[in-house]
């Protein structure tokens, strides 16, 4: 969100704090892409001026949610307790993390959950087998959902005004050549999933990598939550997940279904 864009999300509501809501964007600006950065890449990054960015990071860097080098800053292990408050104060990880490590005992391969955040995906739950991305994933990962398959899973069961409003806003870039960029064709994608009930990613977000996914449809039939199962290219075709792993994840899913 931008300086402009911030001012004006306050504009008209009086108990809405700007101040906090561009010291969230500051923190939100180091990822595991960018672990230090300079005075100058935060306010290009979020839009503050130089001289708010300073005075956040500086007020960081005080109350030890930061370190500074006398060049770039940097988070420190303090920060998650912001992260840590949510995962004490939310039930999700306790009750889906012995479900994703049955999944895993039971397939040999590394299961996920996770909820839509914006226009990403947020991991709140995770059972690892072996490393299987270039990057490496656990509780609080962030991923596109257009180009993954937690991401699609959900996205197929909003509401179609939901739907729009999320094509409207999101660019739908290539991670890779088999990527959809194009919108109608992504449309097409989410109804295939509303079918069939799963969706499969086939090296979409990255190169070897396949995955398929389920929705958690909750008692009141929304869907906030997926499931999934990610494995190498190399070892497993879309036909093979879909046999192999999609049965481990429907039955996970029913079993939760009744806990939501």
């Amino acid at each position: 969100m931008t300086n402009t864009e911030m001012d004006e999300a306050a504009v008209g509501d009086r108990d809405f704090v700007a101040s906090l809501e561009k010291g969230l964007a500051v923190i939100e600006a180091f990822d595991a892409s960018r672990p230090r950065l300079t005075l100058t890449e935060v306010a290009k990054l979020t839009g503050i001026t130089r001289a708010g960015a300073r005075r956040y990071l500086r007020t960081l860097t005080k109350l030890n949610y930061a370190n500074f080098d006398g060049r770039y800053f940097s988070l420190n292990p303090r920060i998650l307790r912001l992260g840590y408050a949510y995962l004490a104060s939310t039930s999700h990880s306790i009750r889906l993390q012995p479900f994703l490590e049955r999944i895993s005992e039971q397939t040999g391969e590394s299961s996920s959950a996770a909820m839509l955040d914006g226009d990403d995906i947020v991991y709140i739950a995770r059972s690892a087998t072996r490393r299987i991305m270039s990057i490496g994933l656990g509780v609080g990962s962030r991923l596109p959902a257009y180009c993954t398959s937690l991401g699609r899973a959900i996205l197929a069961f909003q509401p179609e005004a939901e739907i729009e409003a999320y094509l409207q806003r999101v660019r739908l870039e290539p991670r890779t050549p088999k990527t959809i960029t194009d919108k109608d064709q992504f449309r097409g994608a989410l109804q295939a999933v509303r079918n069939q009930g799963y969706s499969v990613v086939d090296e979409e977000l990255e190169y070897g990598l396949r995955s398929i996914a389920v929705p958690l449809v909750q008692k009141d039939g929304a869907v906030t939550i997926a499931l999934n199962i990610s494995a190498q290219a190399a070892r497993a075709t879309v036909a093979e997940m879909e046999e192999r792993l999609l049965p481990a994840l429907r039955d996970a899913s029913e079993a939760l279904r009744y806990t939501y």
